[in-house]
């Protein structure tokens, strides 16, 4: 009686240890955990290296990034980092990867298959803002670039790994205002219900580049800054929905809701894979200044951290990719174009949100040190424990 009362005891404290101090992996990865991430644009000459901003990006405590191709030097100074980054493929590739098979075949193995699972891919980005853009050949190809890419995915088990995703701008939208109003343009709809139907059956969101920025820009007399900036406002009502909005992006990921209910697609979630304000512009962008750009974003990080969602979709969970880390020289167009960055190319701050910028490399050892045993005492404090429970229970 009291051997088996010894067992009963001695198996259910193993089981207990097993259950609370054992790591317990997910059956799958998401694209995006938690709700705030950042876009690692690279079109400059004087930007810190990937190694390095791995260490901004690690002492920032931001996880989610993305980038706009799948340059290797990135995906090595990922590795072991633990942070989760969407690939891209570029609108450049599409063309090829929607022919032929065999080539978005080696595109998987030679960018994603060879690095998983030291780097954290969980992500490829199939083209940037197609629909809409003023290349028709490329919205005839985007669907099946998508498929192919899938296709090698699953051929190689990593679908249930890897997310396909697109990002779109808000020129497929025919109007967002009021956001109840908002449908995708006649010209889009044929090519968009089919993607967003593949989208559905793989279970991806419908991914949105939203800027009250360039919405305040095109309509400064009429449009409140305050109410793009997340500032105390009345902003509007929408009398379809009866629902108000206080801030511009909420409104336009709302109208994006509203496109995708009147496309067929309500369950499917939006995330904002681009949002942003620029610090700096030519004479024409006034509202491009380091103040409003610093509130926007201020704003933002402090909305994303509440992890609440829109009006139309409260429990929908809002999350968002900023552009960008840094600013880039190279990009064309307006000086605006060049000044989206958190931080300078030489990674010290562009305003202060509440981060700090590149330290000494002591500095970054030790942090590297810190983040390692932050990681790993758990974990191995866990397995001493079963280790020692092992030999208890049977021995």
């Amino acid at each position: 009686m009291e051997k088996s009362f010894r067992f009963f005891l001695r198996f259910h404290l193993f089981v207990f240890f097993l259950l609370f101090f054992t790591p317990i992996a997910p059956m799958t990865v998401q694209a995006f955990t938690g709700t705030y991430g950042i876009n690692y644009g690279r079109i400059a000459d004087n930007i810190p290296s990937p190694d390095e901003v791995v260490t901004l990006l690690r002492a920032a405590k931001i996880k989610n990034v993305r980038i706009y191709d799948a340059d290797h030097s990135v995906l090595n100074a990922f590795s072991g980092t633990g942070l989760e980054i969407v690939i891209g493929l570029p609108n450049g590739n599409l063309k090829e990867m929607s022919g032929n098979e065999s080539h978005a075949m080696d595109w998987v193995k030679e960018n994603v298959q060879a690095f998983l699972p030291r780097t954290k891919i969980c992500g490829i980005a199939v083209g940037n803002e197609v629909l809409g853009g003023g290349d028709y050949e490329l919205w005839t190809v985007l669907l099946g670039a998508a498929k192919n890419i899938y296709n090698s995915l699953e051929k190689l088990h990593l679908a249930d790994v890897v997310q396909i995703q697109t990002a779109h701008s808000q020129a497929v939208f025919a109007n967002s205002y009021p956001p109840s109003s908002c449908v995708f343009k006649d010209n889009v709809v044929q090519f968009m219900k089919p993607l967003l139907e593949f989208f559905s059956q793989i279970g991806s969101p419908f991914c949105l580049n939203a800027y009250p920025f360039l919405a305040y820009m095109s309509d400064p007399e009429n449009i409140d800054i305050n109410y793009s900036l997340f500032q105390s406002t009345k902003g509007i009502s929408d009398s379809k929905t009866n629902l108000h909005y206080d801030n511009m992006l909420d409104a336009q990921i709302d109208a994006a809701y509203a496109a995708l209910e009147d496309a067929g697609f309500k369950k499917m979630e939006v995330i904002v894979t681009e949002t942003g304000w620029a610090s700096r512009g030519d004479d024409s962008e006034a509202a491009a200044t380091v103040d409003n750009a610093r509130t926007y974003n201020y704003n933002l990080r402090k909305r994303l951290a509440k992890r609440k969602g829109t009006p139309l979709r409260p429990k929908k969970m809002l999350k968002a990719y900023i552009f960008a880390i840094f600013n880039e020289n190279l990009k064309p167009g307006p000086t605006s174009e060049r000044n989206f960055g958190l931080f300078k190319p030489d990674g010290s701050i562009s305003y202060d949100i509440g981060y700090h910028g590149l330290k000494s490399s002591a500095d970054s050892s030790h942090l590297s040190l810190k983040d390692f045993r932050a990681r790993g005492w758990v974990q191995t404090f866990s397995l001493i424990l079963i280790t020692l429970l092992w030999r208890w229970f049977y021995f």
